[in-house]
């Protein structure tokens, strides 16, 4: 009975510990820093492009709702190239990359690119950084326009996303 019962005890250890060592060696991928296509609330609740003309050279855009991402999540940082996709009649849809939200200091980098699209521009400038509003002025927000709030952030409770580390003066959250 002993040699059954740890025959059978010592086969589910083995493949336990296989299982274990399997996922171990799993390389967790994410798209932050894949190219994506910069959208804006359209009528009701569809999205619409972006455009040059939407964006203020020198700051910030974020971009909640990019089916591109799987966070929904698509940022041009300040210091990004302008890159557009001709989406006809004249107009150029803004490209930008995907992002995520992340917490400051973590201790393992939330913002590794590991995406084989992601620009190398991207990978190398890559940090964990506010993009909106500071931390008191999203709680002042939420708080006195919860309305307005969900409509323009959604679920987003943090100002700090992945985006490219901020090396120009004038960059800002838009």
């Amino acid at each position: 009975m002993c040699l059954t019962r740890c025959t059978s005890m010592s086969s589910r250890l083995a493949l336990l510990v296989s299982a274990v060592l399997l996922c171990g060696g799993c390389k967790v991928t994410s798209d932050v820093g894949k190219p994506c296509l910069l959208v804006k609330k359209g009528t009701g609740s569809d999205t619409a492009p972006v455009l040059e003309g939407d964006l203020n050279a020198g700051q910030d855009f974020i971009s909640f709702g990019s089916l591109d991402c799987e966070d929904l999540v698509c940022v041009k940082d300040a210091d990004m190239a302008l890159e557009t996709v001709d989406i006809g009649n004249g107009q150029k849809q803004v490209k930008g990359y995907c992002s995520k939200a992340c917490l400051e200091n973590a201790l393992q980098d939330p913002c590794a690119v590991t995406d084989p699209e992601a620009s190398e521009s991207v990978k190398s400038r890559m940090a964990c950084r506010p993009l909106l509003l500071d931390q008191k002025a999203l709680d002042d927000l939420r708080q006195s326009d919860p309305a307005t709030y969900k409509g323009t952030f959604g679920d987003n409770n943090s100002p700090f996303f992945c985006a490219g580390k901020a090396t120009s003066a004038s960059s800002g959250g838009n």
